[in-house]
């Protein structure tokens, strides 16, 4: 591989006629110092793309956060513990290379599943959480994300405390079939219950957040929240165009959409999503006083 002045790499691809021919590919000059902005190209320093919470200073893109940085910036340091840790996806349908990209889905983000679940506080007010991981096999729900969900909303409602989910999800998961899909009428009544014990669920879907968590649990919350940009979906808009072979409306099915549609009460930068969440649990919780002073 040859290799410019200016940080572009020339590969070797192959032409329709099997010829062979040397083509540009262009890499950010060292990307342990710089990123490239997906939405406006932008080259944003990391230390500063980090303290914006990765979000684009110029553009306000909103890139992908992983489960930990997002409990991270969302709840009070030093509060968050961890339950249900101990389940794992096994191989119900025999689906081949299921186990081997599960193993690597876990070496990749160094957790156990596509969700993470805990408690901790907002602003001193406490909460049961649920934070989904794209990087974990695309956030697909099967077995063990729906009944980790379960358990959260189990542990919301023996507390009163109230439940704030993340989402961002693919779908549910192939290689489990039916055992996937049963997971969207499982949480579903969950969440039923919930709301019939009066305990308050904010449900915050961050990009993407499609398929089978958008038809289920993510969108039976009694305030649904959203980050800007975020794709939100049951089918994607290429399938949709596809399907229907027309064009689409500009911006549709992002969140911004939705809210002017009805499907969202609020979409919110992340810059302010934690004060957002603080304003909704002030007024909410009644008679419990939070620990900021």
């Amino acid at each position: 591989m040859l290799k410019d002045l200016f940080g572009k790499n020339y590969v070797t691809v192959k032409t329709r006629d099997k010829k062979e021919k040397q083509v540009k590919k262009d890499v950010m000059p060292d990307n342990r110092l710089w990123t490239k902005c997906k939405s406006c190209n932008e080259i944003i320093f990391n230390k500063k793309l980090t303290e914006n919470l990765m979000v684009c200073p110029k553009c306000d893109y909103h890139f992908r956060l992983p489960a930990g940085e997002r409990i991270k910036i969302t709840l009070d340091e030093g509060s968050f513990k961890e339950f249900a840790t101990n389940i794992y996806s096994v191989d119900p349908l025999q689906f081949p290379d299921y186990q081997e990209k599960l193993h690597k889905a876990r070496e990749k983000t160094g957790l156990n599943e596509a969700i993470v679940t805990g408690e901790g506080t907002v602003g001193g007010f406490p909460v049961i959480v649920g934070v989904m991981d794209f990087y974990f096999m695309g956030g697909s729900m099967g077995s063990v994300v729906g009944e980790k969900i379960f358990l959260a909303i189990e542990r919301s409602i023996e507390s009163k405390k109230p439940l704030l989910l993340f989402s961002t999800a693919g779908g549910a998961r192939m290689q489990e079939g039916m055992f996937s899909l049963m997971q969207m009428a499982k949480t579903s009544a969950a969440v039923k219950r919930l709301h019939q014990q009066g305990v308050l669920f904010i449900s915050i879907m961050t990009d993407p957040t499609s398929g089978g968590v958008t038809a289920s649990f993510a969108s039976l919350a009694d305030l649904i929240l959203a980050e800007k940009g975020a794709l939100i979906a049951f089918a994607g808009p290429r399938v949709i165009k596809q399907t229907i072979s027309a064009d689409l409306p500009k911006f549709f099915q992002r969140a911004e959409f939705l809210l002017e549609h009805g499907m969202l009460d609020r979409v919110v930068n992340r810059r302010h999503l934690r004060d957002e969440l603080v304003k909704i649990l002030s007024i909410h919780q009644t008679g419990v006083k939070s620990n900021v002073k």
